[in-house]
């Protein structure tokens, strides 16, 4: 049996994210999913909590096809120190996958193999441009970005009301 890793902000969770799990599901039998910065929220770049980030992606994946393990991951601000902290949260795994390149280097540096997914359109699917179509969108534009568990969750939550304030852009 081959158990993954997986981190992400998941700010929110969107198609991307869901693409790069369907490819990780193809390759091994199980995934951690990692829910970065975990202690941050009610900002424009992290408007979510770890737990509405949580129900996220739990809902997102309710049909996902290997078993899955989600996570909450806080920052470490000593680089060093964040594998082992990954490590000591997470259960065992043998493979990590990560596009970001310090993640990399502190995965291959503690001797973890990485391997990087492709992106899925990425200039479309990123978290900064979701949460930058929930701030300006008079509509719901930005929910097309998103599975609709997702854009339940938020609309449960009132995210975009709470990301339009914490931006300064709330009509």
């Amino acid at each position: 049996m081959k158990r993954a890793f997986y981190v992400g902000r998941f700010q929110p969770f969107h198609y991307g994210h869901e693409k790069i799990l369907s490819t990780i599901a193809e390759e091994v039998d199980e995934v951690v999913i990692g829910i970065g910065s975990a202690q941050k929220s009610h900002t424009p770049r992290d408007p979510f909590t770890a737990g509405e980030r949580i129900e996220m992606v739990l809902k997102s994946l309710e049909n996902f096809p290997i078993r899955h393990y989600i996570i909450p991951l806080q920052d470490v601000e000593y680089n060093a120190l964040w594998v082992p902290h990954v490590k000591s949260m997470s259960p065992k795994f043998d493979v990590a996958y990560s596009n970001n390149p310090l993640v990399i280097q502190l995965f291959t540096e503690a001797g973890i193999e990485v391997r990087r997914p492709a992106m899925h359109e990425r200039s479309i699917y990123s978290g900064t441009a979701v949460r930058n179509s929930m701030i300006e969108s008079k509509n719901r534009e930005w929910a097309e970005f998103v599975p609709p568990t997702v854009a339940e969750v938020i609309d449960e939550i009132n995210g975009i009301c709470r990301i339009k304030r914490v931006a300064g852009n709330d009509d």
